[in-house]
């Protein structure tokens, strides 16, 4: 039995064998509702239009459930409608073309369409749990239009009584709100975002908006996010990074509207130092017209050579500061010959394709100008002082990790690198040798440590500290980088393509071998018989007949792809991995386009053997050890132990 002192603070919530057992009810009904439908997200990459249209649809999900519900009712145009207004009601209601429609009639059909479709999605959960995702001014209102039986000759007239008064006080357009914004919310009942929030794309910002409202959502940070956490911390490398990519597809919505870094000292010195300079080499990648911010290509260029050359010295810093990276080689400044315009690389020599180089000291290439030190200082200002992006990456934190374990999943961005046998790589550290699992639970333990770190106290500890989110963005031992070697030198200087290559690690090719995974499900203790590894980061591309499903059926990669950025390699616009009470489906991504049929296409790749209820859920589970708590606190009720309210009395031996 437990201890009384516990069973006396359980007391205080139920303070009587009555309140016990119906909370002993109350949670074993709970255990068997079938379980809530989990959807995972990888590599979203800033693309917020593309991504909020896939969270708000739930990759196709509400698309299904209207045409469950209504199915030959309604005609395909009407339904698409319907959906449309379910996504983006607010958008919908507010816009000047559809005031001509929005009449008292089509508010009362649009509601009882809605109502129908709540009911539909929300019979999988208790009208408890159902209750608190309402709008609270409605919340009476919806609950009682969702369970009112309309065949019942009596409850007709309430029923057009609820409806008449929304319309008749002119709150139906924000009733209509409610509910789409509702069946949003219950047709999603776990979000996994498995990696890059942040990179190229437009809006980062706004997908961590959208996130951050949402009810139950967990985040595998990706290498774009660790570099993203270094420089909201005010690592200068990770900044430096950060705005080199930026820079390199013109890209500024999220850094300047977004986050409001100031970046007319960059373009300023840019303009100063490469005022004549074409910077060939650096013209800016146009994805397409999705930004609002963009600026003259050719001074985007100068920006982004004048930032590149500025990385490429922060880098060496910091592999200087850390011998133990064992990254040496990769410092390339000082492997020019500028006289002659040739860099070596591996004991060869290649032709630069830029060579004006006016702020290195050849004598000290990695020796920062002090009109470099000014700018830097100002942008790790800027990083480190945008409200907004230091609570976005707080949340990184709060509900963050390297990776999850959850229902059976494994879930991480990146990999678990391995060695030429098979066998997991091992990180040297001051702690020992890590690999596999402890790898990862070593890089969050030092992330954690150096986001925390005050930096007030000690700046120079805080670099020191936080250049781990640099390694962890581009080092060849991170499980969220992956690769050999990030070349970003050669793709700016080097002609030759051989130079670019970025070796994946052996764990790819190992994972699309069952007996490999099965290897990984041992390290983290869960069932290879039931098990899955979600992993994101890989584009893969479908036009080359690639297949997300790996390991016969174990492993699924589902990098997003939304990012258009991959869409000529892959073909598609990535996956969305959906796991119900039923089964395991795949929605493909179509290339997003704003006011055209986005709906993916989705395909089940599992049936579960039975339908899963909570109880059988990582959830139900806490469930079940609540159960068996409140079981012993009733048997203390019921034997003495206890007395009701919580009083403990010593029983008469």
């Amino acid at each position: 039995m437990r201890d009384l002192d516990y069973l006396k603070l359980l007391a205080k919530q139920f303070p009587t064998a009555t309140a016990a057992g119906a909370e002993i009810i109350n949670l074993r009904a709970i255990c068997a509702l079938p379980k809530g439908t989990e959807y995972f997200f990888s590599d979203l990459h800033g693309e917020s239009d593309a991504f909020i249209y896939l969270m708000r649809s739930a990759s196709g999900i509400v698309r299904d459930k209207i045409d469950e519900t209504f199915g030959n009712l309604l005609p395909e145009e009407e339904q698409l409608e319907l959906a449309n207004l379910i996504y983006y009601p607010r958008d919908i209601l507010s816009n000047p073309a559809h005031k001509a429609k929005d009449t008292p009639e089509w508010q009362r059909i649009t509601i009882n369409r809605l109502v129908n479709i709540c009911r539909c999605v929300s019979s999988k959960y208790t009208r408890s749990k159902v209750r608190k995702k309402m709008p609270q001014q409605y919340a009476y209102a919806i609950d009682e239009l969702l369970h009112l039986d309309s065949h019942d000759e009596d409850k007709r007239g309430y029923l057009r009584g609820i409806m008449d008064a929304i319309i008749d006080i002119d709150m139906g357009d924000d009733f209509i709100v409610a509910l789409s914004e509702l069946i949003q919310n219950l047709v999603v009942d776990n979000l996994h975002i498995i990696g890059d929030v942040f990179d190229r794309g437009p809006h980062a910002d706004q997908i961590m908006e959208e996130l951050m409202s949402f009810h139950d959502v967990d985040i595998e940070w990706g290498n774009h996010d660790a570099e993203w956490m270094g420089a909201a911390c005010g690592n200068p490398a990770c900044i430096a990074s950060v705005l080199r990519i930026a820079t390199s597809y013109n890209s500024f919505d999220v850094l300047e509207d977004g986050y409001g870094i100031n970046l007319r000292p960059l373009s300023m010195y840019a303009e100063e130092v490469y005022g004549d300079d074409p910077c060939d080499c650096f013209q800016p990648h146009l994805l397409d017209t999705n930004v609002s911010d963009s600026v003259d290509p050719r001074l985007a260029a100068k920006m982004c050579k004048a930032i590149s050359i500025i990385l490429f010295k922060e880098e060496g810093a910091l592999i200087r500061r850390h011998p133990e990276y064992k990254l040496d080689h990769r410092m390339l400044l000082d492997k020019i010959d500028y006289e002659k315009g040739t860099v070596t690389i591996d004991g060869e020599s290649y032709p630069l394709r830029d060579t004006n180089f006016p702020t290195i000291d050849p004598k000290d290439p990695y020796k920062m100008t002090e009109k470099e030190k000014e700018l830097m200082n100002t942008l790790v200002y800027s990083f480190t002082h945008s409200q907004l992006l230091q609570k976005h990456i707080r949340f990184f934190f709060t509900n963050g990790a390297m990776y999850k374990v959850v229902n059976n999943n494994i879930l991480y961005h990146g990999c678990i690198p391995m060695n030429m046998d098979g066998s997991f790589l091992q990180l040297e550290t001051a702690k020992g040798s890590v690999g596999g699992k402890a790898l990862m639970d070593y890089f969050y333990e030092r992330a954690i440590d150096a986001y925390f770190l005050n930096g007030e106290n000690d700046p120079k500890g805080k670099i020191y500290a936080t250049d781990l989110f640099w390694y962890m963005w581009c080092g060849p031992c991170s499980p969220l980088f992956g690769k050999d070697k990030m070349t970003t030198f050669e793709h700016c200087f080097i002609e030759d393509p051989d130079t670019h290559v970025e070796k994946f690690n052996i764990y790819y090719e190992f994972s699309k071998e069952e007996r490999y995974v099965d290897r990984i499900f041992a390290e983290f203790g869960v069932d290879p018989e039931r098990g899955h590894v979600v992993n994101g980061h890989v584009p893969v591309k479908t036009k080359r007949g690639e297949s997300p499903i790996k390991a016969n059926g174990k492993l699924f990669v589902i990098d997003g792809g939304i990012s258009k950025a991959y869409h000529s390699r892959t073909g598609i616009a990535g996956y969305t991995l959906i796991f119900n009470s039923r089964h395991l489906a795949l929605a493909e991504h179509k290339g997003f386009r704003k006011g055209s049929e986005n709906t993916p296409e989705i395909q089940i790749v599992e049936q579960m053997k039975h339908r899963i209820h909570v109880g059988e859920t990582d959830n139900g589970q806490e469930l079940q050890r609540q159960i068996a708590d409140l079981e012993e606190l009733l048997t203390a009720y019921r034997n003495g132990d206890i007395r009701e309210k919580g009083e403990i009395v010593q029983k008469r031996r």
